[in-house]
């Protein structure tokens, strides 16, 4: 099979694994929800297709992180918390399925209840869900909670809360919230909120970042931490949903735990030692050269790789255009026409990776590499005039030489751009009709070794055009709150994108983010056109307007400019102890959260 017919069907496949019957879902408790149609698995399932419900329990799993974490609040923009504290000591109302684009199934919430327009969204809660001290999981909790969230917790939770008209308690078990504007999105939003013990959180400051053990309801317990050098989790015997549908199979080991090492290469020096026992590898070169490390040999540590369906999303060099010299789109294409990908490419992938072409590419949400047609064109029609060149006429990335450093061509139209924008080369620099030179920091944080490599490369094309950057490395903990206030020229940026993008894209891009901290528009983008195309994705109520929509706005972002993109890949390169198994079954997101170490088990 060609690789062309085998991309024209995993479009196919994705296309109807996004699309369902558009029925009217019913103002009646229901035992999940869809984003779109219906959740595909009945009442009665017995557990998600791509677990083991026969997995058995026990054993460990090691993780090797860079950095290290200053607080045990996960949930503020103050201080930097551990990656699996979340994941796995609290719990939201529903859970999410990650082998369909965004479909809930109840967790805490044992129903979920909606009316057909979705102007509000109602959980019941099961009478048997504890906290780990063995209290239960009150109304008065989860409503506590979302109020935290919403008003001292980070950003990322205030997008939704702002558009609750009224939180309200209907019943001895049940909440209702009620919406103030279209949005289809909110009520699964709803459900996916963490559900903290408000007691434990009496006469504290919550947007102050701490060392105090959380109280969840979740499957594990933190049993140890120090920190910045490890924490561990215990599996809770006593857990209250451990027989639940939605976790059989899941949480299987008895221990997980998170070591932290200085950086990228003393991590995976850890794993070829033995100190951790998996670790995912991002580099395909590395993958294919450095790993015949005596463990491999012996069978000890086994390499898998795992597939997915995910879109590419975005990931390299992010221009912050709240800096003048970044504010030109010209600009920004001369950076990106100076950054020859292929050479990089080649020279630290050997050649193996495709480029992100646009945010969403490899799926079905990703743009037309032409001029924009149908619905697509209507959408952006009432905006052409504020939309830079490509958008709508056709985008595409530049191609240089994979035998070179240097591409002469693409770095004398790079040239061009810039003198358009005014800046030209004088004694070797280049200036402004000021005199003043072109110069800007490059902010990475420590340990990246990948990162640096590739920046190295480029700062060889940036010099050819008189442009000389400052590197600057800082640890995670000052990487962290550098980017969290946007004080940074330039950085490496890597956003994930879903196949059911939603409210968090104006976390991503919306305007707010220009000034206030915490967001995720690194870049500082201010376009009432993308905030209307995130506007009409949340009120789609055909799947065929809510891919236009996304089509769209991934134009507005390939064509703004504002990342130099670099490789993505479709699948997860995973090299783990031979103990460590996962199921047969992959899901439609693959190596995703959700997946390790949920559905992972240790066996002998």
């Amino acid at each position: 099979m060609t690789s062309g017919i085998r991309k024209t069907l995993l479009k196919c496949a994705m296309a109807l694994a996004l699309c369902g019957a558009m029925t009217g879902v019913q103002a009646e408790p229901q035992h999940g929800i869809a984003m779109y149609g219906k959740p595909a698995l009945p009442p009665d399932f017995v557990s998600l297709p791509y677990a083991n419900p026969d997995a058995p329990k026990g054993g460990r799993i090691i993780f090797g992180e860079p950095g290290g974490f200053d607080s045990l609040n996960p949930y503020i923009l103050k201080g930097n918390a551990p990656w699996g504290l979340g994941l796995h000591t609290v719990e939201t109302l529903m859970a999410r399925s990650i082998d369909e684009p965004f479909t809930l199934y109840g967790l805490l919430a044992e129903t979920v209840e909606t009316d057909d327009s979705r102007s509000w969204v109602e959980f019941t809660l099961r009478p048997e869900a504890r906290f780990s001290d063995g209290s239960p999981v009150t109304i008065e909790d989860v409503m506590w909670s979302y109020e935290t969230l919403g008003t001292k917790g980070h950003p990322r939770y205030r997008t939704a809360w702002l558009k609750v008209a009224r939180m309200e308690q209907t019943g001895p078990r049940s909440v209702r919230f009620t919406f103030t504007e279209p949005d289809r999105e909110l009520a699964l939003l709803m459900g996916m909120r963490p559900i903290l013990k408000k007691a434990q959180w009496e006469g504290k400051v919550f947007e102050d970042a701490a060392l105090e053990v959380p109280i969840g309801s979740g499957p594990y317990v933190v049993d140890s931490f120090e920190p910045g050098r490890y924490i561990t989790f215990r599996r809770n015997p006593d857990y209250w949903g451990q027989d639940l549908p939605i976790n059989r199979g899941r949480n299987n080991f008895d221990e997980i735990r998170y070591d932290y090492f200085g950086d990228g290469d003393v991590v995976f020096q850890a794993f070829t030692a033995g100190e951790t026992t998996t670790y995912r590898e991002t580099n395909a070169q590395k993958w294919a050269t450095q790993y015949d490390f005596a463990a491999i040999r012996t069978g000890e540590v086994v390499k898998s790789e795992i597939p997915h369906h995910r879109p590419s999303g975005i990931a390299g060099l992010v221009m912050n255009t709240r800096n003048p010299i970044f504010a030109d789109w010209r600009v920004r294409e001369a950076m990106i026409l100076a950054f020859n990908f292929e050479f990089i490419n080649t020279t630290l992938n050997g050649g193996t990776e495709p480029r992100i072409t646009s945010y969403f590419s490899n799926s079905v949400l990703g743009m037309d590499h032409g001029p924009a047609q149908g619905k697509v064109l209507e959408l952006l029609a009432p905006f052409a005039d504020q939309l830079p060149p490509g958008t709508i006429e056709g985008y595409n990335l530049p191609v240089g030489k994979p035998d070179r450093a240097i591409d002469r061509g693409n770095l004398r139209k790079a040239a061009r751009l810039l003198q358009e924008a005014g800046w030209q080369v004088q004694g070797g620099r280049l200036v402004n009709d000021k005199g003043e030179p072109f110069t800007f920091e490059i902010l990475l944080t420590s340990g990246a070794t990948e990162t640096h490599s590739i920046v190295d490369i480029y700062l060889k094309s940036l010099e050819s055009l008189g442009i000389f950057p400052q590197v600057t490395i800082v640890d995670s903990a000052q990487y962290k709150e550098r980017t969290n206030e946007y004080q940074f020229d330039m950085t490496w940026y890597t956003r994930a994108l879903s196949l059911s993008p939603g409210n968090e894209q104006f976390l991503y891009w919306g305007s707010k983010g220009v000034t206030e901290p915490g967001s995720r528009n690194w870049m500082g983008m201010n376009s009432p056109a993308a905030e209307a195309m995130i506007r009409t994705m949340l009120e789609s109520r055909s799947q065929e307007d809510f891919i236009a929509a996304t089509k769209a706005l991934d134009r507005i972002l390939t064509a703004g400019r504002y990342v130099i993109p670099v490789w993505f890949s479709n699948v997860s390169r995973i090299a783990h102890s031979s103990r460590l198994h996962y199921p047969d079954r992959i899901p439609l997101y693959g190596d995703w959260p959700g997946f390790q170490p949920e559905v992972w088990w240790y066996e002998e």
